[in-house]
């Protein structure tokens, strides 16, 4: 355990809470800070960025590449976002547009399971554990996502009970079935794991 999480868990809840609220406001006073605004899904990443009025697509410069995003007007040298993304991104599936003077770029996460602390490495972090993640309903997933899904739910819930998950549950029915085959094998001292 770091020494911040150590003194961390020796506070009050009160320190807790204080410490909290005072960390959310500076990482809120950074992110603002920043030439972009940016939200995250843990599958995708959007920025958008403010150019000057009047920008048209064939005056930027936009780079994105699986661990590096470039954004600027070719007319200057200086970019609007430039460095190393902190995490690597499908390519392929990123992409940009440009809507009322802002240049709105979506990149796909390679990683689809995991938050960024930021877009790119230079620039201040978020507490990636404070994430609070937006409600998703099952009808929302697909069918093989939402199987899954409710294949772990159904598990959890039958643990918590003591009782059988579902690939036990499927052992059992197997070995039930393999008996009524076989009533001449003796499964009385059988140990079955």
């Amino acid at each position: 355990m770091s020494t911040l999480a150590a003194e961390y868990e020796q506070m009050t809840e009160e320190e807790r809470k204080a410490k909290d609220q005072d960390d959310r406001a500076l990482e809120t006073e950074e992110q603002a800070a920043l030439p972009y605004r940016w939200t995250q899904l843990l599958g995708e990443v959007d920025v958008h960025v403010p150019v000057p009025k009047g920008t048209r697509g064939r005056d930027l410069s936009i780079v994105i590449q699986k661990k590096k995003l470039s954004i600027g007007l070719k007319a200057s040298q200086d970019k609007i976002l430039d460095g190393e993304l902190c995490k690597e991104i499908k390519v392929e599936d990123s992409t940009w547009t440009l809507e009322d003077d802002v240049v709105l770029v979506h990149l796909e996460k390679l990683n689809q399971q995991q938050w960024w602390e930021n877009v790119v490495t230079h620039h201040p972090k978020i507490d990636t554990t404070k994430i609070e993640p937006t409600d998703s309903k099952l009808g929302d997933l697909d069918g093989e996502t939402r199987g899954m899904v409710e294949k772990m739910m159904f598990d959890n819930q039958q643990k918590q009970m003591g009782k059988p998950t579902s690939d036990e549950l499927k052992k059992m029915e197997a070995l039930k079935k393999f008996q009524a085959a076989h009533p001449e094998l003796d499964f009385s001292n059988a140990k079955i794991s």
